[in-house]
């Protein structure tokens, strides 16, 4: 079944609106991308105007940066510690913008959104 960004079918006493058009090609969207572990896969999918995206569905390198150093270099993933975003995603070791991820390089945390952009940077804590 297709997801739809309309507007909701009730009004705030609860009785139902009238349809007055059809669904619309800019009210479409998708379910979220929910990145994993492990040999990198992507795949390039159509977004409003000309761009495009290639949201990762997995990913095995980091780039990591150093805030006090001020250098960044790429480490392998070993491990998702901690999801903030949800406890779920925690238990499936799913990565988003803000999760903690064990890396070679030691503890880092995710500052970019690997289901949209495609790539996985972070920052050492």
């Amino acid at each position: 079944m297709a997801i739809w960004h309309t507007r909701s079918n009730r009004t705030n006493t609860g009785s139902r609106l009238k349809r007055f058009r059809s669904k619309k090609k800019y009210e479409m969207g998708r379910t979220p991308t929910e990145t994993l572990m492990g040999e990198t896969k992507r795949k390039t999918i159509d977004s409003k105007g000309k761009s495009k995206k290639s949201p990762a569905y997995r990913i095995q390198y980091v780039n990591v940066t150093d805030p006090n150093k001020k250098v960044t270099f790429r480490a392998e993933i070993q491990d998702v510690e901690m999801n903030p975003a949800n406890m779920d995603y925690q238990r499936r070791k799913v990565i988003t913008r803000g999760t903690i991820i064990k890396t070679t390089k030691g503890r880092a945390k995710v500052t970019s959104r690997p289901g949209q952009d495609g790539i996985l940077n972070a920052t050492l804590i």
